[in-house]
C-alpha cells in the first residue's frame, strides 16, 4: 500500500468514529510513522510503505479513533513559536494559554535580568517560551510531578534555555526558595464534579492532577495565591490563568493577599482567562 491510500483509509476510519479533522489527523499520523513532516508525506504519496510502517500507522489511527489526542500520539505540540515535547504525563498546551505568555512579554518589554517563578510548570511551555524570547531572564519551575519536571528539562534543553532554568519537585505549600520579580501559574481549576463532563479526549487521557481544582475549582488557586504573596517582591507582577467563571472570586482572593488587580484578560472565545495583578 502506498502513502496516499493509507492516509485515505486512515481518514475514513477516523471519520466513521466522528473524530474531528480526520484527513488532517491521518496525514499527521502518517508523517509521524515515517518520521518526516506532513509536506514530505504528501509530496511522496506514491511511495510504498513497508509492512512494519503500515502496521505502526494503523495502530496510531486506532488509538486516535478511540479518542487519544494527536499530541500524545506524536509526542509534539506547537505552542507560542516552538515545538514542545509532550507525553500523557503533562497537560497538552492550549492556544488560550498563549495569552499568558503574551501578557508577560508585554509587561517585561523594558525589564532586564528578572527572576520568574512558574508554579506547576507542567511541560514548561509558558516559562520556556518566555526564556526563549528574553535572553537575560532566569526561571524557576516547580511541580509535584517528577515526570513533568523531566519533560520541562527536555523542552528547556531542546530550545536552548536549560542553563537559565532551575527545577524543583515541590508542592507550593512547602516551597520557600527565593523572592521573584514575576510569578506565573496555570493551576488546576476545574471543579471536581465537572471533570467527567469534559471532552472525552481530555477526561480520558489528560492527567487529572493537572485538571482537578477541588470541589469549588479554587482549592489549588487559593494555595497558589497565598504562597505567591510571600514569594513575590513588592511591586512584582503575578499572572494567573483561571476558569471562565472564576474571575470575581479569584479577584477577591488576590485582594485579600495584598494584590492590586491590573486587568482581567479574555481568551480567543471571549471568556475570562487570566488575571494580571501587582503585589502592593
Amino acid at each position: 500500500m502506498n502513502i496516499d491510500l493509507a492516509i485515505k483509509n486512515g481518514s475514513d476510519i477516523l471519520k466513521n468514529k466522528l473524530i474531528p479533522n480526520p484527513q488532517l489527523d491521518s496525514e499527521i499520523l502518517m508523517a509521524t510513522t515515517i518520521n518526516s513532516d506532513r509536506k514530505y508525506a504528501l509530496l511522496n504519496s506514491n511511495n510504498l510503505l513497508e509492512k512494519k510502517d503500515l502496521n505502526k500507522f494503523f495502530n496510531l489511527v486506532k488509538q486516535r479513533s478511540l479518542g487519544e489526542p494527536i499530541a500524545y500520539l506524536t509526542n509534539k505540540k506547537y505552542f507560542w513559536n516552538s515545538e514542545f515535547y509532550i507525553t500523557n504525563d503533562t497537560l497538552i498546551p492550549r492556544p488560550d494559554t498563549e495569552l499568558v505568555v503574551e501578557n508577560i512579554l508585554n509587561l517585561t518589554k523594558q525589564k532586564n535580568k528578572i527572576n520568574i517563578l512558574d508554579i506547576g510548570i507542567g511541560s514548561g511551555c509558558i516559562l520556556v517560551s518566555i526564556l526563549k524570547e528574553r535572553e537575560n531572564f532566569f526561571g524557576t519551575g516547580i511541580d509535584i510531578s517528577k515526570k513533568c519536571l523531566k519533560i520541562s528539562k527536555i523542552n528547556a534543553d531542546n530550545l536552548g534555555v536549560g542553563t537559565r532554568l532551575k527545577l524543583y519537585k515541590s508542592d507550593i505549600d512547602k516551597f520557600n526558595l527565593g523572592k521573584y520579580d514575576l510569578i506565573v501559574s496555570n493551576p488546576p481549576y476545574i471543579k471536581k464534579l465537572k471533570l467527567k463532563y469534559l471532552e472525552k479526549d481530555v477526561v480520558e487521557f489528560e492527567p487529572k492532577l493537572a485538571l482537578n481544582g477541588g470541589l469549588d475549582g479554587l482549592s489549588v488557586i487559593r494555595k497558589v495565591i497565598k504562597k505567591s504573596s510571600q514569594l513575590i517582591k513588592k511591586n512584582g507582577k503575578f499572572i494567573l490563568e483561571i476558569g471562565f467563571d472564576q474571575k470575581n472570586k479569584v479577584i477577591n482572593l488576590l485582594k485579600k493577599e495584598g494584590f492590586y488587580i491590573n486587568s482581567a484578560q479574555l481568551d480567543l472565545a471571549k471568556n475570562d482567562r487570566c488575571i494580571v495583578s501587582t503585589k502592593i
